[in-house]
């Protein structure tokens, strides 16, 4: 049975990882007027957008260069709600060597953009939707993601795992990472539409 997200409102609720995007350095002096540190406060509980919270953190470096290449920035800085299972550095690492160049040259922005569109849904889903879709679905969860393809979600040894039309795999290993336009979750490797 193929089943797919509803769109959700979520919370705006800063988590960890989005406030360590934030630079909140301590004034230069003393003076600072409860104003200034009010509108300190707001700015660090307020993440940006995906592709913002992204860029915040080096560890998504090889995922903005390929949004950018693939000319995505734009779409996934929209207003969304999108929830984005996002690659490591490391993921993209795991893909066959040079496949990363082929992908982010001109020739290969059609594939790329399908692969990058492959790793988007619809919706803002946090972590325990997901984790009760799969066990309200007999242990296995279709996900329709943006560009037509669909991703099955189980739950292995306790971590959500996605398998990709290709049958490769990736583990969720950080979630509900808030963004202004819907959610983060880190996988470790790239998912293939196919």
């Amino acid at each position: 049975m193929k089943t797919t997200f509803k769109k959700l409102a979520m919370p705006a609720v800063a988590t960890a990882s989005a406030l360590a995007l934030v630079a909140c350095g301590a004034p230069a002096d003393d003076t600072a007027t409860d104003e200034t540190m009010a509108d300190e406060t707001s700015v660090a509980q307020e993440p940006g957008t995906i592709v913002a919270v992204a860029q915040g953190n080096d560890d998504f470096s090889t995922l903005v260069t390929a949004v950018t290449a693939a000319e995505l920035g734009e779409t996934l800085s929209g207003e969304g709600p999108f929830t984005v299972f996002a690659p490591t550095n490391a993921a993209f690492e795991k893909l066959p060597e040079g496949t990363l160049e082929t992908l982010t040259a001109p020739e290969g922005k059609e594939q790329l953009t399908s692969i990058l569109t492959y790793h988007v849904v619809e919706g803002a889903i946090d972590a325990a939707t997901l984790t009760n879709a799969i066990e309200s679905n007999d242990g296995s969860y279709e996900i329709a993601t943006v560009n037509g393809g669909s991703l099955t979600a189980t739950i292995q040894d306790g971590n959500v795992v996605l398998t990709d039309a290709a049958g490769g795999t990736s583990t969720v290993t950080a979630t509900d990472v808030a963004a202004s336009n819907g959610m983060i979750h880190v996988i470790d490797t790239v998912l293939m539409p196919g």
